[in-house]
């Protein structure tokens, strides 16, 4: 058996088993994890020395029918997705950009069975919703201090986490979540957002989120860049962000997104 026939058997095997039962005729976990692996393929950009770095956080929208269809196998239909990743990277010598993880979202216009993957580098701790509370008993869903969509769960699993009521970014057709209360963008690989723009200082400029009672606030902030931080054509020191805002740091055009309201 090649090593592509060997991936392609791992890649079966490591998002079939406990799933299979759950989906049918529609999005089928191994098609996308060979998505992810393409995406992969496609973004590899070659370091020396036989290296490869690829993107490590991969989106992947589903429509409506099938981001309900799988419910509470989010979870673990990620981490055995995340582990395919991983374990594709490792046989053929990539480098993620940072902490690999795949995100299930619901995307708009898809018909079921009909998937997109946004692939993106976005460096951030894979923990940070680990502590996120529990919801109250009698709401199957609630907001947490940073205004994280967290849906009901079992007793004895982590929250499951809805990123898709987070702001984002769009760059270049990737799609950035910000997940975070702050998002360092720059192009040092220190960075949560990597730019790999020689206009773009090393840290650039933050974008914080936080909350003001029920609703989300995110504004963006210039850390003292060479080229300054622009909204819609000004350059600016500090401003909130509203849906649709141009971003452009460097030779970098962004677009902010509030996320589902």
């Amino acid at each position: 058996m090649g090593i592509i026939n060997r991936v392609e058997h791992g890649l079966a095997k490591a998002v079939h088993g406990a799933f299979a039962r759950a989906f049918k005729s529609e999005v089928q976990p191994v098609e996308i994890a060979s998505a992810i692996r393409r995406a992969m393929d496609d973004r590899a950009a070659l370091l020396g020395h036989g290296r490869a770095m690829v993107p490590n956080l991969y989106t992947i929208e589903l429509s409506a029918t099938d981001y309900d269809r799988l419910g509470d196998y989010e979870v673990e239909l990620s981490d055995d997705l995340v582990a395919a990743a991983q374990e594709h990277a490792d046989s053929q010598g990539y480098q993620p950009g940072g902490p690999l993880e795949v995100i299930l979202i619901e995307g708009d216009g898809l018909e079921t069975g009909v998937f997109r993957v946004r692939p993106a580098t976005a460096k951030r701790p894979g923990s940070e919703f680990a502590a996120a509370p529990q919801p109250a008993p009698a709401a199957p869903r609630h907001q947490t201090p940073d205004g994280t969509v967290v849906d009901e769960h079992p007793p004895g699993r982590p929250p499951r986490v809805n990123p898709s009521a987070r702001p984002w970014l769009d760059i270049g057709g990737d799609r950035y979540p910000l997940l975070g209360s702050l998002t360092t963008l720059g192009r040092d690989e220190s960075a949560d957002i990597v730019l790999d723009d020689h206009g773009v200082s090393r840290r650039h400029s933050e974008i914080r989120v936080t909350t003001d009672g029920p609703h989300l606030v995110t504004s963006i902030r210039d850390l003292n860049s060479t080229n300054g931080t622009f909204v819609n054509g000004d350059r600016i020191t500090s401003q909130r962000l509203e849906d649709g805002d141009r971003l452009t740091l460097g030779r970098t055009s962004a677009t902010f997104r509030a996320g589902r309201r």
